[in-house]
């Protein structure tokens, strides 16, 4: 797809350096920088949408569980 974007002439000129050293197409080189950037920001969507999640749920844990996963747990001499 083709698109239209504005950018500051600094950040172009570093990019086209950039992909020139690289020996890459300057639209790879903008495709990866997006994805790479949406990858990053994704954690993020996660993040808040956990904590949706709990300010509305108890997230604490049952005692009975508790005891068990304490249980299982092998002892060890400090």
């Amino acid at each position: 797809m083709k698109t239209a974007i504005s950018i500051p002439d600094d950040v172009f000129a570093r990019a086209e350096q950039f992909a020139h050293r690289r020996k890459i197409a300057r639209s790879a080189l903008f495709t990866a920088a997006v994805a790479e950037y949406m990858q990053h920001h994704r954690e993020d969507d996660v993040t808040r949408k956990l904590n949706e999640v709990y300010a509305k749920e108890d997230s604490s844990l049952d005692r009975v569980f508790a005891r068990l996963q304490s249980l299982s747990l092998p002892k060890e001499e400090w």
